[in-house]
């Protein structure tokens, strides 16, 4: 008897073993949230919006050359896991237009290479920059790792021929909602490659009334709901939502 009862135990053990494992991978499978945000050609932000990963399969391009003649793509189909970003990204162009057509290159030993997003395409000094949370990796997209809640940044820049330094990427702090007609403080800060992070000055945001002071800070005032476009030279822009009288921006 004592031996049928342990049989029974270990049963109802291995029971609740593979529910629990079966529903880490139901979990697994529904993938996590991420934020991405997409800046084209002359600073347009093509995207910014939370997309939520899962597995994908993106297809390579024989046009994509823009890392000189015999550069493009199979053509071949490449599956991804849903935890990198070039997978954040593909997932984020099934469903906007701006993002389309990706050019991905498979010609590389080091991952695969973007050569182009929806209209913006680099070409000359211009390529496509990656962030995480506000730090340039040095790795492909497909073999840069991410996780929920992470800020995922591609960018279409101009490095230094000297430094290979990108340009800085611009964050605007808002608050989320403000009264019509009554004035409020965004401040504007500055990220460089390595994450750090310094108010910016003399920064243009939409409907301020000058540009950002030496700590950033700047005095909005607004009629209704609006996106604020922070831009400053080749600095790369960010844009944050306001909500006016219970109103917010389309979108946001």
């Amino acid at each position: 008897m004592p031996r049928t009862i342990s049989l029974r135990l270990a049963a109802a053990c291995a029971l609740v073993v593979a529910l629990s494992l079966m529903s880490v991978s139901v979990a697994a499978a529904k993938g996590f949230s991420a934020d991405l945000r997409v800046v084209g050609k002359g600073g347009k932000i093509l995207a910014e919006k939370t997309v939520t990963t899962g597995a994908i399969s993106v297809k390579t391009s024989p046009k994509a050359t823009c890392f000189g003649p015999g550069t493009g793509g199979s053509g071949d189909s490449v599956a991804l896991k849903e935890n990198n970003a070039l997978a954040l990204l593909a997932r984020g162009a099934k469903s906007t237009p701006a993002l389309n057509p990706l050019l991905i290159s498979d010609s590389f030993d080091f991952g695969l290479a973007l050569c182009g997003v929806g209209s913006g395409v680099a070409k000359g000094g211009l390529s496509w920059y990656l962030k995480v949370n506000h730090k340039g990796t040095m790795v492909s997209a497909d073999t840069t790792k991410i996780k929920a809640g992470d800020e995922v940044l591609f960018a279409l820049a101009e490095s230094d021929p000297k430094t290979f330094a990108y340009p800085e990427e611009l964050a605007l702090v808002v608050p989320a909602k403000a009264q019509a007609g009554k004035a409020f403080t965004v401040t504007a800060y500055s990220y460089d490659e390595k994450g750090k992070r310094k108010p910016a000055a003399g920064v243009k945001v939409t409907g301020a009334s000058g540009l950002t002071s030496a700590t950033g800070k700047a005095t909005v005032t607004l009629s209704g709901p609006k996106r604020l476009l922070a831009t400053k030279g080749d600095l790369i822009p960010d844009r944050a939502a306001v909500c006016v009288g219970g109103k917010c921006p389309a979108g946001s």
